[in-house]
């Protein structure tokens, strides 16, 4: 901070003059007084004299006699710097020495003068500029002190944050090998779960298919009872089995040219019974400018399967229409629109996350692991496709799945592993 002529007149400056010549001393002081400068004036006739006050008390400048009677000056303002003394020191020599000025200067020096030119103009003018640049060093001290603390506290928040960085990825670590192996064990479940359902559900269809003159009429009920829950149970065998492979990247997409009309109007009437059942009305619009497209059928009618049984799962009344038809130039769209149950909106979003249910109470109506629509989803984004829903609650939904009709070349055999569960990214 700069020292304007105005201020340094106002203030009255603390001075000490160093010089054990009483005439150079009071030669000083005149030539203060000449100038106008208002000045406390001390004096020191030796260096240790001259050390004491600098440590006692807090100067504004000090002048500083070269040839002293102990030791000269430049021993003097070696020590005073050595002991962290903040004072402005303007050397007084009658040498004339370059040398000697630039030894002083090294030295920790502001300045230096030579005593023959000692004239009230000329020391007010050294005064000024001694006070002025010290002051000004004293802030860039202080401002590089400051920047140096700065610097510490930010290296040491950059550690901490280093140290974060290294547990939050340990703990991913830990979470993915935690996924790997649920994902793993519940493959190994699902596959050696399978195998005696199987069994289940075989004997059950050939103990019905001998049942005629064999077995009572509620004996028949209790075998339909067996297999239909053990038909059900496999269905859930099969969500876990396919998103324990989703999440390994071990589900293929396997692409080949078939009509997509032929399998979705297949698809609609394996379920038409469902809807039967609880006197639903299913419609089939197909309006297709080319109905061959080149994707994976068994994929394809899982997804509609999935949207299907969930509108029919979901609607008590009404009807459900699904409309296959072109959308532009080499896409496809398949809507599935139902009068069920509807979606409060704020959960809209959370329809396609794994195990998610829209109630999620013991006591639900609605029966299913919440894993069907999370897995519609990969699987469209595995066919390159998009799915999208629209829904009020009270009035129906109305789910679209947009897709190419031709796979690009590369994905003839797609794995799901570029393909997360999250839908953060979709909605």
């Amino acid at each position: 901070m700069s020292i304007k002529a105005s201020e340094c007149m106002e203030e009255t400056l603390k001075v000490l003059v160093v010089d054990d010549d009483e005439v150079d001393r009071m030669a000083v002081h005149r030539a203060l007084t000449k100038a106008n400068v208002q000045v406390q004036l001390s004096e020191a006739r030796s260096f240790s004299e001259a050390l004491t006050l600098l440590e006692d008390e807090v100067f504004d400048c000090a002048f500083l006699d070269y040839q002293l009677p102990e030791l000269d000056g430049l021993i003097l303002v070696q020590e005073v710097r050595k002991q962290g003394i903040r004072v402005p020191l303007v050397v007084l020599t009658g040498q004339g020495d370059e040398q000697i000025a630039v030894e002083l200067m090294k030295a920790g020096a502001t300045d230096y003068l030579a005593k023959s030119r000692v004239t009230p103009e000329r020391l007010e003018q050294v005064l000024r500029s001694a006070i002025r640049v010290y002051r000004a060093e004293v802030q860039v001290a202080i401002a590089n002190q400051q920047l140096r603390e700065t610097n510490e506290l930010l290296l040491r928040k950059n550690q901490e944050l280093e140290a974060q960085r290294q547990q939050i990825q340990l703990q991913n670590l830990k979470l993915l090998e935690a996924s790997r192996l649920k994902s793993q064990f519940l493959a190994t479940m699902s596959h050696e779960l399978r195998t005696p359902l199987n069994a289940i559900i075989g004997f059950s269809q050939l103990l019905l298919r001998r049942s005629k003159g064999v077995l009572s009429a509620q004996q028949v009920d209790m075998i339909e009872r067996i297999l239909n829950n053990g038909k059900h149970l496999l269905e859930l065998l099969n969500d876990i089995l396919d998103l324990s492979k989703i999440e390994s990247g071990r589900l293929e997409v396997k692409p080949e040219t078939f009509n997509l009309g032929q399998v979705v109007g297949a698809t609609v009437e394996e379920l038409r019974s469902l809807a039967d059942e609880k006197h639903l009305s299913i419609e089939l619009s197909i309006n297709l400018d080319d109905p061959q497209v080149y994707s994976d059928p068994h994929r394809l009618r899982q997804v509609l399967v999935n949207l299907l049984s969930n509108a029919i799962k979901f609607t008590d009344r009404g009807e459900i229409t699904i409309d296959v038809r072109t959308k532009a130039p080499g896409w496809v769209v398949i809507t599935v629109r139902d009068t069920g149950i509807g979606i409060a909106p704020e959960k809209v979003r959370q329809i396609f996350e794994p195990f998610r249910q829209l109630d999620q109470t013991t006591t639900r109506r609605y029966a299913g692991t919440g894993l069907g629509l999370a897995i519609t989803d990969s699987l469209v984004r595995m066919m390159h496709g998009n799915i999208t829903v629209e829904s009020k609650l009270g009035e129906g939904s109305v789910f679209r799945v947009e897709l190419p009709q031709q796979l690009p070349p590369t994905d003839r055999a797609t794995t799901a592993k570029a393909f997360s569960l999250s839908r953060s990214d979709v909605l």
